[in-house]
């Protein structure tokens, strides 16, 4: 059996991120500039230069991103830029990463000054350098085939930091709002380590937070940021790029729980549908009674602590929940191993599961239904069929050629 394993770009930050750090992360981990420079040449804005030089932080060496303008660049809103992109030259899913990363920006500031996005006019956003990294940034993720975004949590720091707007403390109240259901932690040091472009590049295009996913590592990356931080570690971003393996189980997990007692159950099929396409490992709808006596159900997902946020955000989409509780759990699986048996109604899909009483094989209720309804015989009889074998009788997937 063919098996397509997705581009995963990990990002970890572990001095935080800015859009500058990363688009030199993906200069670094092999966007050529010369192609970055091509594909920003088809926004149609000119007074700028945009150079890339290795430099060292720390023991480590990197690349720094530097963008210069010939003249001081004036306010632009949130509608004017996205105009901006979309009447550009650009690939559909470039613009669309960009106007998502630029729409979570504008919200945020209309939410911290009070007013709608439409009318959220502000230097930080507005900047050319901005408009580059945040483009430039969807340029290199799809030049290097990312398919998926993991991010590690993201630093907070203390102190101040002063902008167009004055004085703000740290982390800016804009990073705040942008990151909201992102994890974070706090730090000590007393300098910006996420910026909002960096905040909203994270949440807008990451389809996961917590540790690296499993993967085979094809390329890596570190981006420089622009200042030395306090207590000397590198001020570096490093971008993983590789790819999806499955390997070994994680045995640390989140289990996601909510109850609900207003939602049509009929639902169940598609949410689970839903869920598993974003990677839960396993989902379940238990009834129950709830206060005053009314029926309801314990909704359970069990995940990857990498991929807990996006699945979070789709049960609060696709059902009427309106508050989670998670949890980190540890678990204890079997090994096993995808196959087939043969049998007299041809090859039958199953799973080899390796128990301390020794291997056992289970079937593979899609298959089997696939081949009852081809026969026109009770599902059943195909279930007696793969009893009939024994763990001697299974074939690993990968030597399946028929």
């Amino acid at each position: 059996m063919n098996q397509s394993y997705q581009t995963i770009a990990f990002l970890d930050c572990f001095s935080g991120i800015s859009g500058d750090m990363l688009l030199g992360a993906l200069l670094d981990a092999g966007l050529p500039l010369e192609h970055l420079r091509e594909s920003l040449s088809r926004l149609g804005l000119s007074g700028f230069r945009l150079e890339a030089q290795p430099v060292g932080t720390g023991a480590l060496a990197g690349t720094r991103v530097r963008i210069t303008t010939e003249k001081e660049e004036g306010h632009r809103s949130w509608s004017t830029i996205r105009g901006i992109i979309e009447e550009s030259g650009l690939a559909p899913k470039i613009k669309a990463d960009a106007l998502a990363v630029f729409g979570l920006l504008a919200a945020a500031e209309a939410r911290v000054h009070g007013c709608a996005p439409d009318e959220v006019h502000f230097h930080e956003v507005g900047a050319v350098d901005s408009i580059v990294d945040i483009v430039g940034v969807a340029i290199g993720l799809d030049y290097l085939g990312a398919q998926k975004i993991i991010s590690s949590p993201l630093p907070m720091p203390r102190g101040w930091v002063r902008c167009e707007h004055g004085l703000l403390p740290l982390p800016a109240p804009a990073v705040c709002e942008i990151l909201k259901e992102v994890p974070v932690y706090g730090s000590e040091l007393q300098q910006e380590l996420v910026t909002p472009t960096g905040a909203a590049i994270v949440k807008a295009l990451s389809s996961g937070f917590g540790p690296m996913p499993p993967m085979t590592i094809q390329r890596l990356g570190y981006g420089a940021g622009s200042r030395e931080l306090a207590n000397g570690q590198p001020n570096l971003l490093r971008l993983i790029i590789g790819t999806e393996r499955s390997t070994a189980e994680t045995q640390e997990v989140e289990v996601i729980e909510t109850h609900l007692d207003d939602w049509v159950a009929e639902g169940f099929p598609y949410l689970c549908e839903r869920l598993f396409s974003l990677a839960a490992l396993d989902v379940a709808l238990v009834p129950m009674q709830m206060k005053k006596g009314r029926p309801g159900y314990l909704l359970r997902v069990v995940a990857d602590p990498a991929h807990a946020h996006a699945l979070k955000q789709c049960i609060f989409s696709e059902t009427t929940a309106i508050g989670l509780r998670f949890r980190k759990e540890e678990r204890w699986t079997l090994p096993r191993e995808a196959g087939f048996v043969k049998t007299r109604l041809g090859r039958i899909q199953v799973k080899k599961v390796e128990t301390p009483a020794g291997a056992l094989l289970s079937p593979e209720y899609e298959h089997c239904r696939e081949v009852a309804v081809a026969h026109d015989i009770p599902l059943r009889e195909v279930y007696a069929e793969v009893q009939r074998c024994g763990p001697d009788d299974f074939i690993p997937m990968e030597e399946n050629h028929g």
